[in-house]
């Protein structure tokens, strides 16, 4: 894995290396509005995990994953801002995205 300065270094970098699709996270799933697709937590793997903390506040964390789909050519991004949104999500996506925090 690479190392980043910055989020948006990481999220650029990713875009180069072909993340280009953005996911977003649902309840039981991550949704890529592009494609009109949602992928529960065994149809996507996570390649890579980049954490940033806030400039200002180190409790402010933003979280990058680098995702592909297992049975679909799409690979892209989910950015989160840590513990953010996780209380909407299934505990089974949750389990899948903090195994590789």
């Amino acid at each position: 894995m690479k190392n980043y300065e910055t989020m948006s270094e990481a999220v650029n970098d990713l875009n180069k290396r072909g993340y280009t699709y953005n996911f977003n996270l649902g309840d039981t799933h991550i949704k890529c509005a592009e494609e009109d697709l949602q992928l529960t937590p065994d149809e996507f793997e996570i390649d890579e995990v980049y954490r940033f903390e806030g400039m200002t506040d180190p409790g402010d964390e933003n979280v990058v994953y680098a995702i592909s789909a297992k049975h679909h050519p799409i690979k892209g991004q989910l950015v989160n801002a840590y513990g953010v949104y996780f209380d909407k999500a299934s505990e089974e996506l949750i389990a899948k995205l903090k195994v590789h925090h």
